[in-house]
């Protein structure tokens, strides 16, 4: 008997759809803003998991153009079916806040290689949230979504809905009919069904994607229902146990083996407490699951609540060559490690040619922009953590500045900086947003004379970072602290508020005067220095 660890994707890795293709598994996960659009990561055996695609790469099938923060990419159903894979997801283009209405599309792309070209996107509809394919036995194709409605005094959420869905004609055809109301939990969200023996079963979300977070079921013999609730609801659920070490379960979707035996992909989040605050935001975990006599589902661990560690057995173990955690920027792509904000940077604003061995990043707009601005970054994935890299940059004007930013969005950040003041004078200093409030920090400025460059570093222990740079050449390991350290709790859902994603560490570039002043990075590196990964 082995073990799983969980969570299974650390960091920002939301709303996972897991299937299984012949000795393979896969799982897709939300980005929101972050481009390429979802992430696909690969197993063989559920325990070990590599990320190989992100298969809304280019704009004909994702254009997030001025997309608020939190929205984008939401909850994503991945299908297998006859030979082609099937990726159907929602693009919201309205902030989350006050406003009673919800802008958004649902599109579906198809391939035949999970991890080459997926086809340019077919339209859906634009009702509600969380679209999910399914394939049914006699070869009919039928989507679910959450449909949203906007009267006054009355919630939001309308029902889950079903249509046909035809491959020949490319659109949705038939009646669109209301299957189910949710239970009393609320806020139904994330539906996929799923045939076995005689039943069709709806398995949702309820509770919303906090702390009452739950994963909810309920089945019936026609796909159009009624469908009946399970009497044990919610099947899993976090929210009666405020010292479990995964917080916030919820959104979930299952998988059969090749030996019959079953798992329930869902999100997790790990807190700092007492604050309930997640830096990584929503990660994703696996439980085993098993059929009781009744037809319903049960934990295997019994109960409804998640577990760290996971019994699996009957599948060989299967690990994969890790990427490296220091990336020279030797290949003339970018790492999959990395993503950038709404839109692709092709050579006008990044470029690995320019200088061979360099990630070359020109001057886009500001930090504030939700168009265009010249910024890459990976997730945090590890409480523990440092990361570092070498810049070359010189200034030209004050509306120019480069260096490492830490951030959950535009408007909750740390960035050490190399930049110009109205002196005319280089220094290296902190910015900071606060729920959109913007500090400077100037008492911690530093002026620099020209040199070549500057190694700049973060160092994360549990809830505070700390700034270091270093200009020593002879000495590479002298690094000098820089400003004071930061409470990173700030960068979660909860301090900000209606926000869904998680925090990143990257590189980035900015040039409010449009001249595209560029920056040379000579390598980053993301180091894990104190928690123990799947073992």
């Amino acid at each position: 008997m082995s073990i799983i660890k969980n969570p299974i994707l650390k960091g920002f890795n939301p709303d996972p759809s897991i299937i299984r293709v012949k000795d393979d598994y896969y799982i897709a996960t939300s980005t929101f803003e972050w481009w390429p659009g979802v992430q696909i990561h690969h197993s063989k055996d559920l325990k070990n998991w590599r990320l190989i695609a992100r298969p809304l790469n280019r704009i004909s099938q994702l254009d997030m153009r001025g997309i608020p923060s939190s929205g984008g990419v939401f909850a994503t159903c991945l299908s297998y079916d006859d030979g082609s894979f099937y990726l159907v997801y929602t693009v919201v283009k309205s902030a989350p806040g006050p406003s009673i209405f919800k802008d958004l599309d649902n599109f579906l792309v198809i391939s035949k290689d999970i991890s080459g070209k997926w086809s340019d996107p077919v339209y859906l509809n634009s009702s509600g949230i969380d679209p999910s394919l399914f394939h049914d036995e006699d070869g009919r194709k039928w989507l679910v979504n959450v449909e949203k409605i906007f009267e006054k005094g009355r919630k939001s959420f309308n029902g889950i809905v079903l249509q046909q869905y035809s491959v020949k004609e490319k659109k949705l055809i038939g009646p669109v009919k209301n299957i189910f109301k949710g239970t009393d939990l609320g806020i139904t969200e994330g539906p996929h069904l799923y045939k076995r023996n005689e039943f069709y079963y709806l398995i949702t979300e309820e509770g919303g994607t906090s702390y009452k977070h739950a994963v909810t079921l309920a089945r019936a013999k026609n796909i159009e229902g009624t469908y009946d609730i399970c009497p044990n609801n919610p099947i899993l659920t976090s929210s009666n146990n405020n010292k479990l070490v995964l917080q916030r379960a919820g959104h979930a979707s299952l998988v059969k083996t090749k030996n019959n035996n079953w798992y329930i992909a869902h999100l997790c989040s790990r807190p700092f407490m007492p604050e309930k605050r997640c830096v990584m935001g929503r990660e994703t975990a696996i439980q085993k699951i098993k059929w009781n006599d009744n037809g319903w589902l049960d934990l295997e661990a019994g109960g409804n609540e998640p577990q760290v560690v996971v019994e699996y057995s009957g599948i060989c173990e299967h690990k994969w060559i890790e990427n490296p955690s220091l990336d020279h920027f030797d290949e003339l792509e970018l790492s999959i490690d990395f993503q950038t904000l709404r839109v692709p940077l092709g050579e006008e604003n990044l470029s690995l040619k320019a200088r061979l061995g360099f990630l070359r990043l020109k001057g886009g707009e500001s930090i504030s922009s939700l168009f265009k601005q010249s910024l890459v970054a990976r997730r945090q994935k590890h409480f523990n953590f440092s990361a570092h890299t070498y810049m070359e940059f010189q200034p030209d004007t004050f509306q120019q500045m480069a260096g490492l930013i830490y951030l959950y969005d535009n408007e909750n950040f740390f960035y050490l900086r190399i930049f110009k003041k109205i002196d005319n004078e280089t220094y290296i200093g902190i910015l900071t947003c606060d729920k959109g409030e913007f500090c400077k920090w100037e008492q911690h400025d530093i002026k620099i004379k020209k040199t070549n460059g500057y190694r700049l570093k973060i160092e994360v222990c549990e809830r505070q970072m700390q700034f270091n740079y270093c200009n020593n050449f002879i000495n590479a390991n002298a690094w000098e602290k820089i400003g004071p350290k930061f409470d990173i709790t700030r960068l979660s859902d909860e301090y900000i508020g209606n926000r869904f994603t998680g925090a990143f560490i990257g590189l980035c570039c900015h040039d409010m005067s449009g001249n595209k002043k560029h920056a040379d990075f000579d390598y980053f590196e993301y180091i894990n220095t104190g928690e123990k990964d799947n073992a």
